[in-house]
């Protein structure tokens, strides 16, 4: 019996395949369903309200009504809060056609709070792409992603790299300063020991690949180098297959000093010598640091310098008003 099990195993794992394939087209059949009939019922409001326009309160007034014989017969679904809701996704998608299939109503509620529509563009493009979960989506707005990348590039780039016009040229467009590492669970203050961090890292890889962002994949943890020798780890290494490089990273829990740049220097030089293929581009090196002097940085890296980034990490996720204050202390012009 074991043995007849076992000839038909293909036969069951294609089947379960397809059990599952089945029910996330249903998932995703229902939630397209839903959101598209809670775009109906907020059209149908506005609809309503645009004829006591000269009216501020007629708007309330409608949804208040609406909910007491509404909620009774449906349920919490059809909350004021709810039909209010209604009202602001279609007020903020007021063209059907501007729905997409590819996203649900957990990810809709949290666009429709983003005003910026160049802002909301980026948000929609990236989940598409990526494939975001509705949680996904979250920690990336809390973490405010498109700001973090426009401290690095100018919108125009940063928009046409999420609508898949062009490709990253650079590092910096890539590789986010700050990086937020909430997601660890670690508190800000505490001291920690780099292998204590890079565990942490490892630990919860799927979370620091989401952080990331777009192409990487993990290569090694403690890569070793052997020089006449003398053995050296690079803490841990990724590849990018939108830059089409490999991308090092070294861990440094303390303030960055102009020899961390010099190790890592090293380690980039080993790779492009003796790793990278000639139809690579050349490999990138990033500094994670628990705090860098810019301008030690700058000057500790030859002017042309292109490939040796140093980014700081928080183990918070600082607030939109701060990554504000950082764009306008460094001239950030849309």
């Amino acid at each position: 019996m074991k043995k007849e099990l076992t000839n038909i195993q293909p036969l069951i794992n294609d089947i379960k395949t397809l059990i599952e394939n089945a029910k996330q087209k249903v998932i995703r059949t229902v939630d397209n369903h839903r959101a598209m009939h809670y775009w109906e019922v907020g059209e149908r409001i506005f609809k309503e309200e645009q004829q006591g326009k000269e009216r501020a309160e007629y708007g309330k007034y409608i949804i208040k009504n609406l909910s007491k014989e509404i909620q009774p017969l449906y349920g919490s679904g059809y909350s004021y809060r709810q039909l209010y809701l209604f009202l602001q996704f279609y007020k903020t998608f007021p063209k059907v056609n501007a729905l997409r299939s590819q996203l649900n109503w957990s990810q809709y509620k949290l666009l429709i709070r983003i005003k910026d529509e160049d802002k909301r563009g980026f948000y929609i493009a990236e989940s598409i792409k990526n494939s975001w979960t509705g949680r996904e989506l979250e920690r990336q707005i809390n973490s405010s992603l498109f700001e973090r990348l426009l401290l690095s590039s100018n919108k125009k780039d940063v928009l046409a790299v999420a609508n898949s016009e062009r490709l990253p040229q650079k590092p910096s467009e890539i590789i986010k300063d700050p990086m937020c590492l909430e997601f660890l669970g670690l508190e800000q203050k505490s001291h920690y020991y780099e292998r204590d961090l890079e565990q942490a890292i490892i630990t919860n890889l799927q979370s620091f690949l989401l952080e990331l962002g777009n192409g990487f994949s993990f290569v090694a943890r403690q890569q070793r180098i052997h020089l006449d020798g003398d053995d050296f780890f690079i803490d841990l290494v990724f590849y990018n297959r939108l830059l089409q490089c490999h991308v090092l990273f070294e861990i440094k829990t303390h303030k960055l000093m102009h020899q961390d740049m010099g190790q890592l220097q090293m380690y980039v030089n080993y790779y492009d010598r003796e790793i990278k293929l000639e139809r690579e581009s050349p490999t990138i090196g990033v500094l994670l640091c628990s705090d860098k002097n810019d301008s030690v940085v700058k000057y500790s890296l030859p002017q042309d310098n292109k490939t040796i980034l140093a980014s700081k990490y928080e183990f918070y996720l600082p607030t939109e008003e701060e990554f504000k204050k950082l764009l306008e202390e460094r001239g950030f012009d849309d």
